[in-house]
């Protein structure tokens, strides 16, 4: 009884990951201006927009995955191979999310983190889609979809925050004083 049930469920499987990495979810998934929605360090200033403005300011792709709980195709997103210092912010509000040095190669083709840079921002909820129990990742103040975490992830938290590149902008240690966020300038200081 249970054969046929866990073929069906690795058909669909596989039926999912040949449309996420198919040419048109391909170029949905090419790399494009990331909204300034953040206007500064406060997290007073940290909202969602009207739905209709996202819908103006976001790709396709993005209101996708933050609005729709979509997934972006692994190792076709802006992210996932990116080794440049800097943070991970919601590109919804701007909700500081990650650090590049919690970042690691997973192997998964979508950016994983050890943790969070300022876990007050992240909400985590049961997920119970594609028939199993996952943990959900949201930003706390926009309630973007972010991606999962998971516990295979290497020392020190054994944890593994794999999120969706078109649900982040990434802000270069070059311009977090630029972009609002000159407090975390520190975290790289000292690093060659």
């Amino acid at each position: 009884m249970k054969r046929p049930f866990l073929i069906a469920a690795l058909a669909i499987g596989v039926a999912l990951l040949v449309i996420a990495n198919s040419p048109k979810a391909a170029a949905k998934s090419a790399p494009a201006p990331q909204p300034a929605i953040h206007g500064g360090k406060s997290m007073s200033n940290y909202h969602k927009p009207a739905d209709a403005e996202l819908k103006k300011t976001l790709t396709p792709l993005q209101y996708d995955v933050t609005q729709k709980e979509g997934t972006e195709p692994p190792f076709r997103n802006e992210y996932w191979d990116n080794h440049k210092d800097g943070i991970y912010v919601d590109v919804v509000s701007g909700e500081v999310l990650f650090s590049s040095k919690d970042k690691f190669e997973s192997g998964t083709g979508w950016p994983s983190f050890t943790r969070p840079l300022d876990a007050s921002n992240i909400v985590e909820r049961s997920d119970r889609k594609l028939w199993m129990v996952r943990t959900e990742v949201r930003s706390k103040h926009a309630d973007s979809h972010l991606g999962h975490v998971f516990d295979d992830g290497p020392a020190p938290t054994g944890l593994r925050y794999c999120m969706n590149s078109a649900a982040m902008r990434f802000i270069p240690v070059s311009d977090l004083e630029k972009d609002g966020y000159g407090e975390y300038k520190k975290l790289f200081e000292g690093k060659k």
